[in-house]
């Protein structure tokens, strides 16, 4: 390949593995294309690739991602507008050839797991730190543990009750995200352990709920994004217990273990304490 694709508010580049989508900044470029900057996306993270007339003398290049590939996408849950949606590209009609021979190239690079969700994230999230401000208080992420301060002016008697949070990403199972552009919009974090209640989000301490001009999509999306990232990488460190009477695991295996386990902790996903225990555990299965 090796092409590049300059559309309306983002070029495409065309590596052998992936495709480079770096975003725009100008005014007129949506906010959430400005956040990301740029991505990469790998051709395993697809599920196709379309192209189709646009609006006022456009064609739009589509690429679909796999379910579970992108977490961005994972926690949009398709609550995007259609203009904020990063993998479409735009471009001016007299270009149609051009990109129908790239759409072709990138289909014949799929693989046969294209239709299946993926197993694990193929796209980088945005990195922390992060944090922005919602109706009734302050978000912050540093990689390994989650704020919310509340504002005297929005949050709620619960919640002041409750006073300011903090929750590790390993006491994490997930997290939710409604849109600013609809009613009740809001971030929840899914706590391990703690049942799913119908608790409002303005009364829930594990929640900020967004208003006019405060949570906006290209703040808040990224940022749940990125928590949600770091919980599945937490997840996936988690060794498995091996039961009673197992053989011994394979020496090569938990060395890989180990060497991830390492990455999570240089990265500030794990803290010392943790590393400490969970290397122990592994080297106990030798």
């Amino acid at each position: 390949m090796g092409d590049v694709l300059a559309g309306i508010h983002a070029t495409w580049e065309f590596e052998t593995d992936a495709v480079l989508i770096r975003f725009e900044r100008g005014i007129r470029a949506p906010k959430l294309f400005q956040t990301l900057r740029e991505r990469r996306i790998p051709h395993e993270a697809l599920a196709s690739v379309t192209l189709s007339p646009g609006k006022r003398g456009t064609v739009v290049l589509h690429a679909v991602p796999r379910v579970g590939a992108d977490p961005l996408m994972a926690v949009a849950d398709g609550q995007l507008k259609e203009g904020c949606d990063p993998y479409r590209l735009v471009l001016p009609a007299d270009r149609e050839a051009r990109a129908e021979s790239r759409a072709d190239e990138l289909r014949a690079c799929l693989g046969p797991e294209r239709g299946e969700p993926a197993e694990r994230f193929l796209v980088t999230a945005p990195e922390p730190p992060l944090q922005f401000k919602a109706y009734d208080g302050k978000a912050s992420f540093d990689g390994r543990n989650i704020s919310f301060r509340w504002f005297w002016t929005g949050a709620s008697t619960a919640k002041w009750k409750a006073g300011d949070q903090s929750f590790a990403v390993s006491d994490l199972s997930g997290v939710e995200w409604r849109s600013p552009d609809v009613l009740d919009g809001c971030l929840r974090l899914v706590r391990r352990g703690v049942g799913t209640a119908p608790v409002q989000p303005d009364q829930d301490p594990a929640a900020v709920v967004f208003g006019l001009g405060y949570g906006a999509v290209h703040e808040s999306l990224p940022f749940a994004a990125a928590v949600l990232q770091a919980v599945r990488d937490t997840d996936r460190a988690v060794p498995v217990p091996v039961p009673a009477g197992a053989g011994r695991r394979d020496p090569a295996d938990i060395a890989d273990r180990i060497r991830h386990l390492g990455d999570l902790h240089q990265a500030g996903l794990v803290t010392d304490e943790e590393f400490t225990a969970k290397k122990a555990e592994l080297l106990a299965e030798l």
